[in-house]
């Protein structure tokens, strides 16, 4: 089993806030409380919020070469979601990029990404690795290798597990931040999505279950918060309280647009179209 801990992003600079960030983004988000994240306009909505938070963005199409070593213990963090040398999910990246594009400069970091993994170490990587990862983002080959691993590790087994428990599109995207941030599993340090689920479950019935929606929701990012606060590297749990906890309380449970929330003390929105 993969062996992950996922990165929270340090927020960055404000100077580095895009005009997207700033002013929000209007799109075609279906209105529909039964749609899903299956649904790709509410997959976007889902693929910004999780930006703001990563990126401090909402353009995420934008973060492809991004890359840099944020001091987390995990080596660097780079891409649409943070995948990390240190925690084997950026190898899967450059894997299925070399699959795509053979003989890539990629490539030949492969060995030195096997060798780090567990660690922060940069050996064999550095400015050449950096600046391949970036100018790799100029292949739409490479974007999508990055948006196949996202969906496989993250956003899928997420967003069925979410199904199973009977959530709309907002628990849909609960469980996916969680997964993006946590990872699936516990790890020394790290309290994984299972086990948040497990003490939701303990504390709330999903609606599968014939419970609330809201009420499990909470339970769960309960859970989250707790586990925030156990995690040394995951201090800020405002990605939680004053973002995916006010769409709960709004009753935004199909994420319908307008939404509005903050991250790091800087504030967003979606509008619909």
């Amino acid at each position: 089993m993969k062996h992950i801990v996922r990165a929270l992003r340090l927020p960055l600079a404000a100077a580095l806030l895009t005009a997207a960030a700033l002013t929000g983004c209007s799109g075609s988000a279906s209105q529909d409380p039964e749609a899903g994240l299956a649904d790709p306009a509410k997959k976007r909505i889902a693929m910004q919020l999780v930006s703001s938070a990563e990126n401090s963005s909402l353009d995420w199409e934008a973060q492809y070469p991004y890359i840099e070593d944020i001091g987390d213990g995990r080596g660097y963090t780079a891409g649409i979601i943070g995948f990390c040398s240190g925690t084997g999910d950026m190898r899967k990246v450059v894997e299925r990029y070399a699959k795509a594009r053979p003989g890539s400069p990629l490539e030949r970091f492969l060995p030195a990404l096997r060798a780090v993994e567990g660690s922060d170490s940069h050996a064999g990587l550095g400015e050449p690795f950096t600046h391949a990862w970036a100018e790799a983002a100029e292949d739409s080959a490479f974007r999508a290798a990055q948006d196949a691993e996202r969906d496989a590790a993250y956003f899928d087994p997420a967003v069925e597990q979410a199904e199973k428990d009977g959530l709309g599109a907002l628990g849909q995207f609960i469980y996916y931040d969680a997964y993006v941030m946590h990872g699936a599993g516990d790890t020394e340090g790290s309290v994984g999505f299972r086990t948040m689920r497990r003490e939701a479950l303990a504390a709330a019935r999903p609606p599968a279950r014939g419970g609330d929606e809201k009420a499990y929701l909470n339970a769960f990012l309960d859970a989250r918060v707790a586990a925030i606060g156990r995690e040394p590297s995951h201090t800020d749990a405002s990605r939680v309280e004053s973002a995916q906890r006010v769409f709960v309380r709004e009753g935004k449970l199909g994420l319908e647009t307008p939404l509005r929330w903050k991250v790091y003390g800087d504030s967003y929105r979606i509008d619909g179209s």
